[in-house]
């Protein structure tokens, strides 16, 4: 593949798709179509090589200019979404617009111009999990990871588009026989990632001299993976992964967001419970965990971050060295938790 488009590729997840393939990929060109709404930055793309990353700015709900690009590219690889859950819980809309009717002009592109398409989409589909405490035995329980055979269950408006958007892939496979694939990741952390996620909230309030906050008990599970090994499992799914199948992304880094804020007080030197609690999120999800067996065998991909706490302090780095990339956002971002007690 030597023209590949990524959607969303200024974004979090998806500029550090860009920035893996320039690296790893030497003789790939990479066309990122992003709208650049406030979760996609320019800056996030800098220093990259102009002669092999072009930014086009544009919705990939434009029919028009999707077909134009589609025509001159061997693949696209699709992260573009909105994606914060408490957004979705205050305006549904953006996310029907993007996440369905977007995926939808994409896959009609791919199937007019015969490129191969991958969808990259999230555990959220699925629901949540039992806490391991509530599982049958403390923890070995039927059910205690998501795989690819997992029943969709969404539980806000983001999760549900993103289902919806998956399973408008499936259906352009087997309805049309377009060349795709689909990835559910869980969760992702490292450099790029907007302030309004948890991770950076809590690292660029700790900067800023804010205390940071925690949604109810902060008994919430999620399982993380450094962007950098879900950036090497799309490339090889991608490139490796067989047509219509869909493979889970994750790391084995499951962790209540409660142990997660503990973990970065004390990387940063602060009091480990120098936090406050706010009111929790609407239907917020118990617990995510990804069974990552299936891309493991098939494909021989492995994560290389396993140490959740050597990636943290990475992450927590880059945050300290890239001030300027997120000051001038944070009074806002805070202000919008606000007005929700949070």
């Amino acid at each position: 593949m030597k023209n590949i488009i990524v959607t969303g590729g200024a974004g979090f997840i998806g500029s550090n798709f860009v920035h893996y393939v320039v690296k790893h990929q030497p003789e790939v060109h990479v066309t990122v179509l992003d709208k650049l709404t406030y979760a996609g930055n320019r800056a996030n793309l800098a220093g990259l090589p102009e002669d092999r990353v072009e930014l086009v700015v544009g919705d990939i709900a434009d029919s028009q200019l999707v077909n134009q690009l589609v025509a001159k590219a061997d693949a696209v690889v699709h992260y573009a979404a909105e994606s914060h859950n408490d957004n979705s819980l205050k305006d549904p809309s953006p996310f029907i617009q993007t996440n369905l009717v977007g995926t939808y002009t994409l896959l009609e592109a791919c199937r007019l111009h015969g490129v191969r398409f991958h969808h990259v989409s999230t555990d959220e589909v699925y629901g949540d999990l039992p806490l391991r405490e509530d599982l049958p035995g403390h923890g070995e329980g039927v059910g205690e990871k998501f795989t690819d055979q997992s029943p969709y269950n969404p539980s806000s408006p983001y999760s549900a588009s993103k289902a919806g958007s998956d399973l408008l892939v499936r259906a352009w496979v087997r309805s049309f026989g377009l060349q795709a694939t689909i990835s559910n990741c869980s969760n992702n952390y490292g450099p790029y990632q907007h302030i309004e996620k948890f991770i950076p909230r809590q690292i660029t309030n700790i900067l800023s001299g804010n205390r940071p906050k925690l949604y109810g008990d902060g008994k919430n599970v999620r399982d993380w993976i450094h962007t950098e090994d879900h950036s090497a499992a799309v490339w090889l799914i991608l490139t490796k992964g067989h047509i219509g199948e869909t493979y889970l992304i994750g790391a084995n880094g499951e962790k209540n967001n409660k142990e997660v804020l503990e973990d970065i007080l004390t990387l940063m030197g602060q009091d480990p419970h120098d936090y406050d609690h706010v009111k929790d999120r609407p239907g917020h999800d118990l617990r995510y965990a990804i069974d990552a067996t299936k891309l493991e065998t098939e494909l021989g991909w492995r994560p290389q971050f396993t140490n959740f706490e050597e990636g943290l302090a990475h992450t927590i780095q880059w945050y300290t060295d890239n001030q300027a990339w997120w000051q001038a956002e944070k009074a806002a971002v805070e202000a919008k938790y606000a007005e929700n007690g949070q």
